[in-house]
């Protein structure tokens, strides 16, 4: 099995349990908009992994409502609303998450949280969790320290670059939608890994080959040296 140095796990559906709350609150927010032909499953579909402004754009372009409804206004209504839901969200992490983040670090390896959320809302999700960098994990990547989002690798390179790693195939990253792994395969990761415990199915991750698909980051044990 192959060895790495660098580990970077998407958060919401892959190492936080928040009950799908971050999108039910876009698709909340859509429907406030005036939009009426959404669900979860089609802000699943078309917004998982993504920045969530990306995640509303693309819904309503999917819709044919890019021209009807402000994507803006939309996002604003998400992120108050989101804040408040995290607020009295009883937040956990992934079973395993902790056991898994502890066994690659004790390995030398660097664990790097990265998401698609903004910093503030990414910080308050760890603080909820009383993660500690330093402790629990190495580094925090969100979509506000990168120009682009996923499936863009910015946000991988940061970290790369933040830990002076220089080859990609050193790396692995993990996450449950199959844009996190078009994320890891645009860094050229050595590995990509999809994980069942969150937004997306089975189908929907393998249309994006990853190298495996866990049920979670559990049984991250099965396919790396730990």
């Amino acid at each position: 099995m192959k060895k790495i140095k660098l580990a970077v796990f998407d958060m919401a559906g892959t190492t936080v349990d928040e009950d799908n709350v971050v999108y039910k609150t876009v698709c909340q927010s859509l429907i406030a908009h005036g939009v009426e032909k959404v669900n979860l499953d089609l802000v699943l579909e078309i917004g998982a992994g993504k920045e969530k402004l990306k995640a509303i754009e693309d819904v309503l372009k999917h819709l044919h409502l890019e021209n009807a409804i402000d994507a803006l206004e939309v996002h604003h209504t998400f992120k108050s609303s989101l804040t408040e839901a995290y607020r009295q969200l009883p937040v956990k992490p992934v079973a395993g998450t902790l056991e898994i983040f502890a066994k690659l670090r004790q390995q030398g390896v660097l664990v790097v949280l990265n998401t698609g959320y903004t910093q503030d809302i990414a910080t308050t999700l760890i603080t909820k969790l009383k993660w500690q960098q330093g402790v629990h994990f190495d580094a925090l990547i969100t979509a506000d320290d990168v120009v682009n989002g996923r499936p863009q690798p910015d946000m991988i390179i940061k970290a790369m670059q933040h830990f002076d790693i220089n080859d990609p195939s050193d790396v692995l990253k993990i996450g449950d939608s199959a844009i996190d792994i078009e994320e890891g395969i645009n860094a050229n990761c050595g590995i990509t890994i999809g994980v069942l415990s969150g937004a997306q199915n089975r189908d929907q991750l393998q249309q994006a080959k990853p190298d495996y698909i866990l049920d979670s980051v559990a049984s991250l044990d099965e396919v790396i040296e730990l």
